[in-house]
C-alpha cells in the first residue's frame, strides 16, 4: 500500500533536513560568496570558487565531509563547460588550427614530459617517477584555461586559438598516457591490457570515434535538431541538449576515450547545427552551476596544514612546473613561428596543472608510482601544487598578455572564422537593430528596415520562422531571447534598437529586462494583447523599455515609424521621394469581371505586404513601376524593372492576376492568358442602386460611381 505523502512530510520534520542539504547549501553558500568578493575585488570568480573549496574542505572548517556527491556533480560540470567549449569552436574553426594542435601540441607534450624527467632524474628521482610526473605536469587545466580566455575575450587570438589547439592534444594525449603508467609501475603493466597491441587499439578506437562524429556532425545531428526545435518547447529542447552531451561522452568513455574529449566532440557535432545559439543559451545555466561546483571541488582537495609545513618544498615544485613548462610551452610556440611574445604569452597561461592529472595520478598509484618521487606524500604534492597554481593562473595569464603586447610584432589575429554558437556573425556589429520574434509585425518592420539600408538581425525559436527571416535575406540567431548568450549572438550590446513585436506583455517585459541589462540600446515593444493596459505599461517601464506601440491603436506602420526615431540618419521615406510607395493598411479587392478572364475567382481582398516590390526592397534595387497580385497581396516590380519580380511571383506562386497600384491607374493583368482588365467591375452596392432608383438624377448617380470607382482606384 502507497506511504500517506503526508506521513512522509511529517517524518521528514520530525527528523530534520536531509543528510544532503547541509552540505549542498554550504558549498554553494561559499562559492556565491567568496564568488561575489572576488568578483568585488577584480579577481576572476575561479579564485573564488578554488578558494570556496579550501574553506569548506574536510581539511579545513570540514562542511563537505562526504565528496562523492561533489566529485560527481564536479565531473558534470567539466562535461558541460567542454560541450559549450565545443560548441563554440565548430568543426572549420577546429580544421583551421590542426597544425597547431598536431605540431604545437605534440612538442608542448613531449617536451615538457622529457624536461621533467631530466630534471627530477638529477635529483635522484627514479626515470619511472620522473616520467610519470612528466606526463602529469604536461597537463593543463582545460577548464580554467578557456574560462580565462573567454572572460577575456582572448578566443579569437593567436595566443587564445594556439592554447585551445595544445589543450586539445593534451585531451588526446591522456588516451596514451592512461595506457603507458601501467607499464611504468612496478608490475609492468601486468593485467592491465595494456602494451604494443593495446596502444594500437586505444590508438584506432580514438580514430574512429573521431570518424564518427565527423559522420554525426555533417548528417545526423542538424535534422534531428531541426526536428526537436519545431516542438517549440524548451523544456524538450533543453533535455534533448543534455542527452546529447552525457550520452555522447558516455559512449566515448566505453571506447577508452575521455569524457571531457566526448564531451568537447559533442560539442563539435552541434555546432554544425543552425541551432547551436539556441542550444548554446539553453545549457549555459547548468554549465555555470556545474562548473562551479568542480572548481569549489578542486579546492576541497587541499590541507592547508600540509601546505604550511612543507611551503618551501611547494614553493619549489609550483617555481620548477612554472620554468619547464614555461620553457617547453615558449619553444613549440616558436617552432610554428610565432612572434617571441606569442609563444611567451601561451606558455605563461598554460602553466598551471590540469585536472586530469587528478585522474591518472589515481592510476598511477594503483601500480606504485609517486608525483615527484615523495611516495607517500606524492598526491597531497600534486594536489597543492595544482591548487596554487590554478590560483595564480589568472596573474599568470595578465603576465603573459602583457608579454604578448610588449614582445609580440603585434597583436595578430587568425583570419575570421563565423562561429556557430554564441559567438556568431552579428557579435561586434554596431548600428544595426535586433528583432525579437517573427510574425507579420516583425516581417514588415524588418522589410521597411532593410529598403533603408538598416541591417537587421532576427532572434527567434521557430524553425519556420528562421527560414522564412533568413529566406527575406535577415542575419537570424535561433533561440530564446530571454537567454543572454543568444542575446550576445545577436550582438545585441551594439545595436541601436531592440524591438520586441510578437509577445504577450510579460514575455516582452522579461525579454527586455535582459536586454537592459547587458545594452544600452532603445527598447521598442509593440505587445501582442494589452499594449496600453496600466498593469503592462508599470511590468514594461520596470523592464526599461523605451517606448511602446499599442496594437489596438497603431499599425505596422506606426511600430516602423517609432523605430525609425530611434535611428537618426536613416532615410524615413522608401522609396525615394517621385516614386511610389503602397499603403500597406489598405484593403484592396479589385473585382475582376467574370466574363473578362476565366481566372477571376482568383483575386481576392488583400493587404498590400511591402510599400514597394519586396525584392527589390531586400536586395537595395530600384523599380520602374509597382504590381500588386490579387490573390496574396505581394508587392512586385512591372516587366519594365530589371528584377520583374511580379511576373515572377506570378510564375512560382501560380497567382496570375495582378493590378497596377500606380496612381491614376485601374487597370489588371492576367499573366496566364494575356488579358488586361481595364477597370474593376462596378460593386453590389453601386449596382443596387441602379435598381433601386431608376428616377435618381443620373448625374448624381454618375458621380457616386465616380468616387466608387475613386475609392477602388485608391486602393489598387
Amino acid at each position: 500500500m502507497p506511504a500517506d505523502p503526508t506521513a512522509l512530510l511529517l517524518a521528514t520534520e520530525a527528523s530534520g533536513p536531509p543528510p544532503f542539504l547541509a552540505p549542498t547549501a554550504a558549498l554553494v553558500l561559499a562559492a556565491a560568496v567568496i564568488g561575489y568578493l572576488s568578483v568585488r575585488m577584480r579577481v576572476v570568480p575561479i579564485v573564488g570558487f578554488l578558494l570556496a573549496g579550501v574553506v569548506i574542505g574536510p581539511a579545513q572548517l570540514g562542511l563537505v565531509e562526504r565528496q562523492e556527491a561533489v566529485e560527481s556533480a564536479a565531473e558534470v560540470g567539466v562535461i558541460l563547460l567542454l560541450f559549450t567549449i565545443g560548441i563554440e569552436f565548430s568543426l572549420q574553426r577546429l580544421l583551421q588550427i590542426k597544425r597547431y594542435i598536431l605540431l604545437g601540441g605534440g612538442l608542448q607534450v613531449a617536451l615538457t614530459a622529457g624536461a621533467t624527467t631530466g630534471v627530477l632524474a638529477l635529483g635522484g628521482v627514479d626515470w619511472r617517477d620522473g616520467l610519470f610526473t612528466g606526463f602529469l605536469v604536461a597537463l593543463s587545466s582545460t577548464a580554467i584555461v578557456l574560462k580565462v580566455l573567454g572572460d577575456s575575450g582572448e578566443s579569437g587570438t593567436v595566443r587564445g586559438r594556439l592554447s585551445l589547439a595544445i589543450l586539445i592534444f593534451q585531451d588526446l594525449a591522456v588516451i596514451l598516457m592512461v595506457l603507458v603508467v601501467p607499464l611504468l609501475g612496478d608490475d609492468g603493466g601486468e593485467g592491465g591490457g595494456a602494451g604494443p597491441l593495446g596502444l594500437l587499439t586505444a590508438l584506432g578506437t580514438a580514430a574512429a570515434v573521431i570518424a564518427v562524429v565527423l559522420v554525426l556532425a555533417r548528417r545526423v545531428m542538424p535534422p534531428l535538431l531541426e526536428r526537436v526545435a519545431r516542438l517549440c518547447s524548451p523544456e524538450v529542447f533543453l533535455l534533448a541538449v543534455v542527452a546529447i552531451c552525457l550520452g555522447t561522452a558516455y559512449l566515448t568513455a566505453l571506447a577508452g576515450v575521455s569524457v571531457a574529449l566526448g564531451a568537447f566532440l559533442a560539442g563539435l557535432v552541434v555546432s554544425e547545427s543552425r541551432h547551436a545559439s539556441h542550444v548554446f543559451g539553453e545549457i549555459m545555466p547548468l554549465q555555470i552551476l556545474f562548473s562551479a561546483v568542480f572548481f569549489v571541488s578542486v579546492g576541497m582537495l587541499l590541507d592547508l596544514g600540509y601546505v604550511v609545513e612543507n611551503l618551501p618544498l611547494l614553493a619549489g615544485l609550483v617555481l620548477l612546473v612554472v620554468a619547464v613548462k614555461v620553457t617547453a610551452t615558449a619553444v613549440a610556440g616558436l617552432a610554428l613561428r610565432k612572434p617571441v611574445g606569442t609563444a611567451l604569452g601561451t606558455a605563461l597561461l598554460l602553466a598551471q596543472v590540469g585536472e586530469f592529472s587528478f585522474v591518472l595520478d589515481t592510476v598511477g598509484a594503483e601500480h606504485g608510482l609517486s608525483p615527484f618521487g615523495l611516495t607517500e606524500d606524492g598526491s597531497q604534492a600534486l594536489v597543492a601544487t595544482t591548487v596554487l597554481l590554478m590560483v595564480l593562473t589568472p596573474l599568470l595569464s595578465a603576465a603573459g598578455r602583457l608579454a604578448d603586447a610588449r614582445l609580440g610584432r603585434r597583436r595578430a589575429v587568425l583570419p575570421a572564422v563565423p562561429q556557430q554558437g554564441a559567438g556568431g556573425g552579428p557579435e561586434g556589429r554596431t548600428g544595426h537593430v535586433v528583432v525579437s520574434g517573427w510574425g507579420a509585425a516583425a516581417r514588415a518592420l524588418a522589410l521597411d528596415l532593410r529598403g533603408r539600408g538598416v541591417p537587421v538581425v532576427v532572434t527567434t525559436l521557430n524553425p519556420d520562422g528562421a527560414a522564412e527571416a533568413e529566406a527575406d535575406g535577415h542575419e537570424v540567431v535561433r533561440g530564446d531571447a530571454t537567454k543572454l548568450p543568444v542575446l550576445h549572438a545577436a550582438g545585441v550590446q551594439g545595436a541601436s534598437v531592440v524591438v520586441i513585436p510578437e509577445d504577450r506583455p510579460e514575455e516582452a517585459a522579461r525579454i527586455a529586462a535582459v536586454v537592459r541589462g547587458t545594452s544600452a540600446a532603445r527598447i521598442v515593444v509593440r505587445p501582442t494583447e494589452a499594449g496600453a493596459d496600466p498593469a503592462t505599461l508599470d511590468d514594461l517601464a520596470a523592464a526599461g523599455v523605451d517606448k511602446v506601440v499599442d496594437p489596438d491603436r497603431s499599425s505596422h506602420g506606426m511600430l516602423a515609424k517609432s523605430v525609425l526615431a530611434e535611428l537618426p540618419g536613416v532615410p524615413t521615406t522608401v522609396p525615394p521621394a517621385g516614386a511610389t510607395r503602397v499603403d500597406t493598411t489598405r484593403l484592396v479587392h479589385y473585382a475582376v469581371p467574370s466574363d473578362a478572364c476565366p481566372h477571376a475567382a482568383l483575386s481576392v481582398p488583400v493587404l498590400p505586404s511591402a510599400m514597394g516590390c519586396e525584392e527589390c526592397l531586400r536586395d537595395g534595387d530600384t523599380w520602374v513601376h509597382l504590381r500588386l497580385c490579387l490573390s496574396c497581396g505581394h508587392v512586385g516590380c512591372c516587366d519594365s524593372s530589371p528584377g520583374r519580380h511580379a511576373r515572377a511571383h506570378a510564375g512560382e506562386h501560380e497567382h496570375p492576376l495582378m493590378a497596377s497600384v500606380e496612381p491614376g491607374e485601374t487597370w489588371a493583368h492576367c499573366f496566364y492568358d494575356g488579358t488586361t482588365i481595364p477597370a474593376p467591375a462596378r460593386s453590389p452596392w453601386d449596382a443596387a442602386l441602379d435598381v433601386t432608383d431608376d428616377r435618381t438624377d443620373r448625374t448624381d448617380r454618375t458621380d457616386r460611381t465616380d468616387r466608387a470607382g475613386e475609392r477602388t482606384e485608391e486602393r489598387a
